[in-house]
């Protein structure tokens, strides 16, 4: 979800509000620097070198990237994780079957023998950032195209990455911030045997589901336990049955104490990815061209995933994880263009570009570096807009919309050495494995029947939307030959491709042609969106350019134009550390909301008839029993609470932590009111929605009786 780097006022401060401390998403390198002043005054209590330190274990070594786009942390000595349930969610379901279904009845093991090997879950330890700004700009001119530039500073990360890495097990990324003005070097250590340990059923870890998504007051306990494996000496190690629990450099203390409004909140994590710096033009693209299209496409989407999971247990398990993800980001939208145009973010932002060429205008060195800078991004817009429809139904309904699509692109590298006079067998088999193996995690979360919907139904959408002339030719050979009606080609599509079940997959993979290959229907479909989408790339790329010049240049600018202020970057997918408070907010006239909600809630929001507000009975049994243990607050089970930090995606699963860095809960969710964060930040409107740690230790101990799990953490009153 939120927050970065290395300077702090924002570019927002110069419209209609002062710039504080809980705005941000900083680099903890930077925290002794930029903000430990500022945290001290507000509550904490740790030391800069407690919070990030490569000498010795800081906090910095409890947080973990979580798979690809979630945060984590470690709770025990014995490598435990906690994040989001959501987070989880795919994992969970990977291990769900219909006589299993750990969505809906949850998993708990009681013994490290149970835990769950998850073949492809990562966790990844950063140890360390460096600044390598010179040494990734070493050679780039400003005479060189921005393709010139951007293959030098690709060659010099390369060289960085592999000089950083030589002789260790580490994994390197060199990173851009302020849009290509500084280089960061990260180093991770990653671990890449990550265990199930467990999960609350869905009634819990997603209550109030797509309804509550992004919504305060919020009821849902989301979290799920997982566990770090490594190799007897310690070490990061490819999955393996005499593995052990991961001996944690560092790990989080658990803090049960009540939490008051004003409480320093601190959270660290991997948010990923702000735009604050964006500019009107940026703007007016999304709300009238990306979020619209985006929205209109995953609506289709969700309907046809969602009748079919309705109707069959089996679909509902195998695609409980693509439908979560789809729709997450559906709702987004939706909130982030009402809030856009609520907020004014379009003239805050052209208010800003107007005191920007007022600054340029003064100085003729200035006009002569940045004059370009904003006509250059409206310039790029002109063509990106042009194409957007051909770029965005390409990517949301072809290759992330019709599976059996998505699926043919394995098929890419066996093709080719197919295609050759004399195939060299060797290669054919190993791709041919390669190939064997993919289809085989595929088809375990697949339904032909809904493919065949959606092929249909994609393809509609996509001819009639996207502007006939950046069509491929094939999709209207399609619409004549078959007069219109994309339902009955897609059925003759599966009934001939042998791409269609896993059968019909093997029997191609046990001696597969060219010949055979060339002549499948959903092969043929595949290559024509392909060679479509490789050409409007080809076109669109030159004005992508032009916008990353744009864009740095008018970074570069601000920069200098606010010399007396600090900015913090944009967030990037990298460690960042926010500030704040537990806070209460007011959204609207005559509408107060609390800092936190309990299970009350829950009890007056159950609808048995709603799967997404469903109430287990042994949660109402220890709800009528008030029956909280250690965990209740003067009677009451709180679930959720707020604070005033900065996050956005990726902060999921982020740990929120007191002055004193013990866990008081985990990062969820933003708030509805505040969906435009990721181009401006809202201060009196932003929060976090966090799960309550409380709660979180509650179903752990209480509902599941997971003691064990208990035991292993440092609980402090």
């Amino acid at each position: 979800m939120k927050k970065i780097t290395l300077v702090i006022l924002t570019l927002l401060s110069v419209f209609t509000f002062q710039s504080r401390a809980d705005e941000g998403m900083w680099l903890p390198l930077f925290v002794q620097r930029l903000n430990y002043v500022d945290m001290q005054k507000e509550g904490l209590h740790l030391t800069a070198e407690e919070i990030y330190s490569i000498n010795h274990s800081s906090l910095k070594d409890a947080i973990i990237i979580f798979g690809g786009g979630c945060t984590g942390e470690i709770v025990s000595p014995n490598g435990l994780i906690f994040t989001n349930h959501h987070c989880g969610y795919s994992s969970i379901q990977s291990h769900s079957t219909v006589d299993h279904d750990y969505l809906s009845d949850g998993f708990w093991a009681t013994r490290y023998e149970e835990e769950l090997p998850t073949p492809g879950l990562r966790a990844s330890f950063l140890v360390s950032i460096q600044d390598v700004t010179a040494a990734a700009l070493a050679g780039v001119t400003n005479q060189m195209t921005e393709a010139e530039r951007a293959d030098k500073i690709k060659e010099n990360s390369k060289k960085i990455e592999s000089e950083n890495t030589k002789g260790t097990q580490y994994e390197a990324r060199t990173t851009p911030f302020f849009n290509g003005n500084e280089y960061y070097l990260f180093l991770y250590e990653v671990y890449k045997d990550v265990r199930l340990v467990g999960a609350p059923p869905t009634s819990i870890g997603k209550f109030g589901a797509d309804t509550d998504n992004w919504m305060w007051p919020r009821h849902t306990g989301d979290f799920s336990v997982f566990r770090v494996y490594a190799s007897k000496d310690n070490k990061p190690a490819e999955y393996a049955a005499g593995n052990v629990p991961m001996k944690s450099k560092q790990f989080l203390p658990v803090s049960i104490k009540e939490k008051k409004i004003g409480d320093f909140a601190m959270i660290m994590g991997y948010p990923g990815r702000t735009t604050r710096y964006a500019t009107s033009t940026a703007i007016k693209f999304a709300l009238e061209k990306n979020n619209p299209m985006v929205v209109k496409i995953r609506t289709k989407k969700l309907d046809i995933l969602r009748e079919d999971m309705a109707a069959d247990a089996s679909v509902r398990i195998k695609y409980a994880a693509k439908f979560a993800g789809s729709a997450n980001y559906w709702k987004y939208y939706i909130g982030q263009s009402k809030g856009l145009k609520q907020l004014g973010v379009y003239d805050r932002k052209k208010e800003l570009e107007d005191q920007f060429a007022n600054w340029i205008n003064t100085d003729k060195d200035r006009s002569a570096i940045y004059s370009e800078a904003l006509p250059d991004i409206s310039l790029a817009y002109e063509t990106i807009n042009k194409y957007e429809a051909a770029v965005r139904y390409n990517a949301e309904a072809i290759m992330q919309g019709c599976e059996i699509i998505a699926f043919s692109r394995n098929f890419n590298k066996l093709a080719d050495v197919l295609a050759k006079p004399k195939p060299d067998q060797k290669i054919v088999q190993t791709l041919t494995k390669q190939v064997t193996e993919a289809s085989g995690k595929y088809f375990k979360d697949y339904n032909m029947a809904t493919d065949v919907k959606m092929l249909a139904a994609m393809l509609q959408l996509y001819y009639n939307d996207v502007p006939k002339e950046m069509q491929p030719a094939y999709l209207e050979k399609i619409h004549k030959k078959y007069k219109g009606d994309f339902a009955a080609y897609a059925s003759e599509v599966f009934s001939k491709t042998n791409f269609s079940d896993t059968t019909k997959v093997k029997l191609f993979l046990s001696n597969p042609q060219s010949k055979s290959l060339q002549k499948d229907p959903a092969w043929i479909l595949y290559k024509a969106f392909s060679a479509n989408s490789s050409l409007i790339d080809s076109l669109v790329k030159p004005s992508n350019e032009l916008l990353a010049k744009g864009n740095r240049l008018f970074m570069q600018g601000l920069r200098e134009m606010q010399s007396d202020r600090t900015f913090y970057p944009d967030a990037n997918f990298t460690m960042r550390l926010t500030y704040g408070q537990v806070l209460d907010y007011s959204p609207a006239d005559a509408i107060d909301y609390n800092y936190v909600t309990t299970l009350d809630g829950v009890m007056a929001k159950e609808d048995p008839s709603n799967p997404e507000f469903v109430v287990a009975d042994k949660l109402k049994q220890l709800y009528k029993a008030k029956d909280y243990g250690r965990y209740g607050e003067n009677g009451k089970m709180v679930v959720g609470f707020l604070t005033n930090n900065d996050i956005t995606g990726g902060n999921s699963g982020s740990p929120v932590l007191n002055g004193d860095g013990e866990l008081i809960g985990l990062a969820f969710d933003g708030n509805w009111e505040a969906m435009s964060g990721n181009y401006a930040f809202e201060p009196k409107l932003q929060r976090t929605i966090c799960v309550d740690i409380r709660y979180v230790l509650f179903v752990i101990d209480k509902y599941a009786g997971a003691t064990n799990l208990i035991n292993e953490l440092d609980i402090r009153n």
